[in-house]
Formats: structure tokens, sequence, C-alpha cells
């Protein structure tokens, strides 16, 4: 049977940590920029600008907000205002960095990064952005030089030591991932990424800790369908069904819209209560959120199997084929009901 379908792969993931609002800078906080709100600040920045149009800072101002308003294209441009109006800003070379990073741009992020490392040698910060793209990259021990030097400049960085323990993770090393990752929290309690790694970590080691650590990260993001999904496959995988579902329940309060929790909950009654019918109402709800779901089409198919309606099971395992042609358990479900005598049209044709 398919459970769902699990976290991305961790490079991946990584990948989007710097699409994550950036903290306050030296040269200001990002700016909150409401759709609302956008026309009147920019109406009022541009003033400013026409008044001192020399001024970096306020280039980088409009960057900011341009980047919170998703507009990259105009943000890239007053990046290059504001580094062309001041070129030994180290923070500048940073934030078009972590903007190229977010396009997927790694070569010239990491030109960012370097830059910025050249222009303030003293900042541990630039060097923890060039570790992610060295740990993206899979040079661990680069990475790792560069987060150790972050941290000989500044030893309670808790953003080095989750990084740490990315290395140690990606190395195969859980138990000094698990080590790095906790100091990370311990320097950072409210560091919901740090929490989400250490319950994965345990989840793999089948150690209930795991739950502690998602309900963690649950108290800084208490709607975070991410977490949500992790505890609530923990608690599935090791026979807490009740408050699987629960969990699951909660999923679908807070996004509604979201086919993997039905679907989770239906392959709980399908496998682990040997109860079908109430698992096809499950996996129907999961397919109308998600028509193009082709393990809830395998496993509707599935219960109707086991309930003796091979037509329909027939007709579901060739929706989950159309969709992916390749899926080998549908496939051979499909060859199956149809030895047992369910119609299956494409074979007919064949005759």
């Amino acid at each position: 049977m398919t459970h769902g379908a699990r976290p991305l792969g961790s490079l991946i993931l990584l990948l989007f940590l710097a699409c994550r609002p950036s903290a306050p800078t030296r040269d200001g906080a990002v700016p909150a920029a409401s759709p609302g709100g956008l026309a009147e600040q920019l109406a009022a920045l541009e003033q400013r600008i026409v008044a001192d149009p020399a001024n970096a800072a306020l280039y980088a101002e409009r960057a900011r907000l341009y980047t919170a308003a998703d507009s990259l294209r105009q943000a890239f441009k007053d990046w290059e205002r504001a580094i062309a109006a001041d070129s030994t800003n180290a923070t500048y070379r940073m934030e078009r960095g972590d903007l190229y990073y977010r396009q997927t741009m790694v070569d010239r992020a990491r030109a960012e990064f370097e830059r910025a490392i050249a222009l303030a040698p003293d900042r541990p910060d630039p060097r923890l952005k060039l570790a992610e793209i060295e740990l993206v990259l899979r040079h661990y021990r680069e990475a790792m030089e560069l987060v150790n030097a972050a941290l000989r400049m500044d030893p309670n960085l808790a953003k080095g030591y989750y990084l740490k323990g990315w290395i140690y993770k990606e190395a195969g090393d859980t138990a000094l991932a698990i080590s790095s990752l906790r100091t990370a929290v311990e320097q950072d309690p409210g560091h919901y990424s740090a929490f989400i790694q250490l319950g994965l970590l345990h989840a793999a080691l089948h150690d209930r800790l795991a739950v502690d650590y998602y309900r963690s990260a649950l108290a800084i993001r208490p709607n975070s369908v991410e977490a949500l999904y992790d505890l609530g496959m923990y608690l599935q995988e090791h026979g807490e069904d009740s408050l699987a579902m629960a969990t699951y329940a909660r999923i679908s309060e807070v996004d509604s819209l979201n086919a993997l929790a039905p679907y989770n909950t239906g392959f709980i009654h399908l496998e682990h209560r040997q109860d079908p019918r109430t698992a096809i109402d499950w996996f129907t709800a999961a397919t109308d959120l998600n028509t193009t779901y082709y393990q809830a089409w395998y496993n509707r198919g599935v219960a109707y199997e086991r309930l003796g309606r091979l037509d329909s099971a027939a007709a579901d395992y060739q929706v989950a084929l159309l969709i992916r042609p390749d899926y080998d358990a549908a496939a051979e479900a499909l060859q199956r009901v149809y030895a047992n005598g369910a119609y299956v049209k494409a074979f007919d044709r064949k005759r």
C-alpha cells in the first residue's frame, strides 16, 4: 500500500531556507508589505528618492518592499542601484545574494556572499550564507569550515549549529546531527526548523521524542501543516491511530484543500482498521480535492476489491494508471481483478 507523501528531500528543502522572511538587517528591518499599503509605501519612497537620489539606503528599502511583495524583477533593479551607490555595503550584497538564492541562481548567490565576506571579514553571517550554498552543492567539508569559522566569531549562533546539524545529517552521522540541532534550539528556543529536523531524525530512530519535538514546533507555529503532518505520520506509523486521525483532522481545519489528511485517514481505515467501506469515503474525499492523486485512486480501488466490487476496483486502477502509467502496483492490481472477472475495457479491446 502507498502511504501519504513524505516531505521533500532534505537538500531541496534547504534551498527554500532563503525564501523565508529575513531577519532585520543592520540597515533596517524588512518591511511588511501588505497589498493595500504597498502602493502608498512605494509612493512615499519615490518622493524621498527624488529628493535624495544618491541615498543607497532608500533603494535598499524599496528593494525589500518589492521582495516582500514578490516583485523580484523590480527588487533586483533596486539592489543594483543600491550597490552602485554604496559598493562597500556587505549587507546589500548578502540581500541580493538571498534574492539570487531564492531564484536558485546558485552561482550568482555564491559570488555575492563571497563579496560580502571580503567586505566584512569579521561578520559571521555571510559565512553562514555561503555555507548554505556549499551544503546544497554537497561540498560538506567547505560548508563545515565556513560554519566553524562563523561560530568562532560568535559561538551563540543558532543558525550555525542548525547548519552543522544539516551537514552531519547529509553525511549520515545522526548522533552528531542531533547534538548540533539540540544546541541550535538551546541557543534559539524559537527555531522552528531545528525542532522539525530533530523530530524527523528521532522518528527515523523510532524514538517517541519525535512527538515532543513536533509539538515544540507546533508551539511556535500552531497552524503548520508540515509539523502536523510529520506528527500524524509518526503516530500513524507507530500504532497510535486515533491520535494520528485527530492530527489529520486538525490539518483539514487549517487547510481545507489539503488532500493528504483524508488520504492518510483512509489509509488507516483500510490497512490498520480493516474497514474498507469507511476508507472509500476518505479516499473519495482525497480525490475530490486532488483529481490527480493517483495513490488515492489506487487505494480506493484496493478498498473496492476487498469488498468484492471488482468492476469499481478496475475503474479506479485504470484512473491511477492514466495519471501515472508506470505505476506498477496499479498495473498488477488491474491484471489481478481482470483475471478474477472484472470488466476492463482496454483489455477487451485487445481480444
